[in-house]
Formats: C-alpha cells, sequence, structure tokens
C-alpha cells in the first residue's frame, strides 16, 4: 500500500546546511518528490502523517511520497533498486542488512552529514556499527529494540525474590522461583539471539574478522563461557531444547501463569495480556543481568537504518530527509509512539514513563549486532548456531560441537 503524501505549498527547499548558500539545482516552481520506502509497522500512519506535514511546510517545493514495503522478499527489491536507473530515495532497511547492500558498491557514503550533523558518537552501538562499512557509515541508525526480562510479579513475590543485579544472582533466584509447579524460567533451547548476548558479555564473538576473511568463533573460550551460562539458564525451566522461542511461542507459554520469566522483547506484552487479561498489572521488567552489578548484559540489538542510494533522483532532499528522522525531534516522537528505543544513548529519557521501553533503553546501550558481513543472512538461512546449542543442550561435548560450527559459519561466510 502506499500512503500519500500531504501536499504543502510550492517552492524550493533551502540547502543553506549543504552548501552555506544558494538553492537546490532546479529552481524555480518545480516541486521535488523524495521516495520513501519504509517497512510495515516501523511507524504508526499517524506518525507517518505528522511527519510528512511538518517536513513539507518547513521545505517548501518538497513533497513526501512514501511507499510502505513487507518484509518478505524485500532483499531483491532492495538489491534491484539499487542497481536500477534510480528508484526510492531512502530506504529503510535492517540494521544486520547494511553489509550485504553496502557490497554492491551502490550506497551513498554518509559518514560526513553522520559527523557534522547527526551526533554519531552518540549512536546506539547496534544499530551504529552495523551501518559502518570500512569505516565509512552508510546506515544512519533510525530506531532499536532489544529482548529485556518479563517476569510474573506475583511469582516473585511468592518466591521471596526481586530482580537480580547479577548474572550469577539470576542463576539462584530462578532456582527458586523453579518451585511448586512453576518454572523458573521459560528459555527455549535454540534461542540463539539470547545467546549471542551471553557469548559477547563474556568477550566471544559469533565469528570474528581475520583481514578480510570471516571466522566461526563459536569454539573460542569465551564463547563456550556464553554458552555454558546459557545451558545452567535453561535448565531451569522446561523450554525445549530442540527448538527456538517461536515453536511454541513463549509469550503464549507465559500467558498461562505458571511460568516465573522469559526472555523477549516488549513486543511480547499485548500477546501476554491478550492470552491472560488477568496478567495485565502483575508484569514486570528487568534489563538482562550482566556479570558485574550496574552493567546489564550485552544484548543482540535489531531494529533499523535508513540507507541513501547512490541512484537516488533527489539525494539533496533526501538527506534532509533522513536528517530530519534521525533528530532529536523526530525521534523522540517515534520512540513514544512505536515504543521503541531511540538511536541515541541520550535520548534515552524520552521513554522514562513507558516502563518496558524504559527497560530496553538500558540494555540497548550494551547492545550488539550479529558479523558485519554480506554473507551474514545466508548464515542465519541455514542457522548451525541452533544445532549447536540443542548438541550442547543434550549432552554433547561442546568443544566438538562448537567446532563444528564454527566450520560451518566459516565455509558459509567465504562463499
Amino acid at each position: 500500500m502506499k500512503n500519500r503524501r500531504l501536499a504543502c505549498p510550492l517552492a524550493v527547499l533551502s540547502a543553506l546546511a549543504l552548501s552555506g548558500c544558494g538553492l537546490l539545482p532546479g529552481g524555480g516552481d518545480t516541486t521535488r518528490t523524495v521516495n520513501l520506502w519504509l517497512m510495515r509497522d516501523s511507524a504508526s500512519e499517524d506518525f507517518l502523517t505528522r511527519f510528512t506535514a511538518s517536513f513539507e511546510a518547513e521545505h517548501e517545493g518538497v513533497e513526501l511520497e512514501i511507499t510502505i514495503q513487507d518484509w518478505t522478499g524485500i532483499g531483491k527489491k532492495v538489491t534491484d533498486a539499487l542497481n536500477g536507473p534510480g528508484g526510492p530515495d531512502v530506504i529503510e532497511v535492517g540494521n544486520t542488512q547494511v553489509a550485504q547492500y553496502a557490497d554492491t558498491d551502490k550506497l551513498y557514503d554518509l559518514t560526513l552529514e553522520s559527523v557534522r550533523d547527526l551526533g554519531s558518537e552518540d549512536w546506539l552501538p547496534g544499530l551504529a556499527e552495523p551501518g559502518s562499512i570500512d569505516g565509512a557509515q552508510y546506515g544512519i541508525p533510525w530506531y532499536a529494540a532489544n529482548r529485556i526480562v518479563i517476569y510474573n510479579k506475583d511469582l516473585f513475590a511468592d518466591a521471596g525474590v526481586k530482580p537480580p543485579a547479577t548474572r550469577a544472582q539470576w542463576l539462584d533466584d530462578t532456582e527458586k522461583l523453579n518451585r511448586n509447579g512453576t518454572q523458573g524460567i521459560y528459555l527455549a533451547g535454540q534461542d540463539w539471539y539470547t545467546l549471542s548476548g551471553f557469548i559477547w558479555d563474556e568477550g566471544g564473538e559469533l565469528a570474528v574478522d581475520r583481514g578480510g576473511l570471516w571466522a566461526g568463533a563459536l569454539d573460542s573460550p569465551a564463547a563456550l563461557r556464553g554458552m555454558d551460562f546459557y545451558k545452567d539458564l535453561q535448565a531451569l525451566g522446561k523450554g525445549p531444547r530442540n527448538a527456538d522461542e517461536q515453536n511454541p511461542p513463549q509469550a503464549e507459554v507465559f500467558a498461562k501463569g505458571d511460568v516465573a520469566q522469559i526472555i523477549a522483547t516488549p513486543s511480547a506484552i499485548p500477546v501476554i495480556t491478550k492470552a491472560n487479561p488477568a496478567l495485565k498489572d502483575k508484569l514486570g521488567f528487568f534489563p538482562i543481568p550482566g556479570k558485574k552489578a550496574g552493567q546489564p548484559c550485552a544484548v543482540f540489538t535489531g531494529g533499523s537504518d535508513l540507507i541513501i542510494p547512490e541512484n537516488a533522483p533527489e539525494r539533496t532532499a533526501a538527506l534532509e530527509v533522513v536528517k530530519a528522522l534521525a533528530g532529536e525531534k523526530w525521534q523522540s516522537e517515534l520512540a513514544r509512539a512505536m515504543n521503541y528505543v531511540p538511536n541515541k544513548t541520550s535520548l534515552a529519557s524520552v521513554v522514562a514513563g513507558q516502563e518496558a521501553t524504559a527497560t530496553m533503553a538500558v540494555g540497548a546501550a550494551r547492545g550488539r549486532a550479529t558479523p558485519n558481513s554480506p554473507q551474514w543472512a545466508d548464515v542465519e538461512a541455514d542457522n548451525p548456531i541452533k544445532p549447536y546449542m540443542t548438541a550442547v543442550l543434550t549432552g554433547e561435548d561442546p568443544k566438538e560441537a562448537a567446532r563444528s560450527a564454527s566450520e560451518r559459519i566459516t565455509d558459509t561466510l567465504a562463499e
């Protein structure tokens, strides 16, 4: 579907911030249309309507046309647009997808704007790092989301425990919660995004770049320690060892009322309360604990970056759109409207009144993304991390299982 832009008076967009003086090329009464591709459900219709009206009012002679895209099949569609004669001017992409599009050499280098106009030094690392390829910034962070612990306040109170400050305390408390028919935690055996956080917290990596050649790193001592903690935690519940968090959907399992906690994004909350409205006022939230008190665990950061194709017909105006969407005003508006984490740590306070989102923002400060290889999507397509986790949880030798999974990652990243 398309959300048609709101028409505004015609004139010419000022480009003082880019040129110091003068007007955009092709002045007069020519209207410039900036075409944005945004993903379905990334922003509400109300937000897009308000942003469009505000932007057009402030930039005479520019109209925005927003095309809503679906995630299914978007990779080929974006690649085709990048290689075409000139398609969209701004494209929203998943933060971990930037590398594969940058590999086409068809993205506009936004490094200058990142430093000069957008305060890149304060960006969330989980959004900024995957947007940076070989020292050049191609993806501008737009919004973030990450996992937190969602817990049942009544079950915590019955067991006499409070949200833990460290991973060690978390294990002890979860063991106390695992009683009288209650699962201390529901953690599926193949929740590899959660495992990634434990690996990073130990100083390990999923894969490492060795002079341009990527290699799997699940068999490093640090990564093995992360898996060992995952195994201890997963054993304190009845989550399946051979399935991920969607099989069955963990939010629905939690909604039955006999699970003390799950690790999930706040998007699980409406699923829980719809399935069991009685839990609405019984949900609590805390960041995934880290090894040290006062420092939450590293977490996988999902979300979106904004890119501008080299072939963008209205590149100068597109830059203004990106700067607006990534700037403080509209970052704050988007975070409040959609319960997202803003793209800067300094903006975390704008969601202070939204408990789950504020909790998410605490973890986002230590957010990470998957390895910045153009081939990482191929790893996830036939993910060797999942069977590796099941192998360890069912008693196989961790080092051997990790070595085998790492070799598969290495081979895929070399293709």
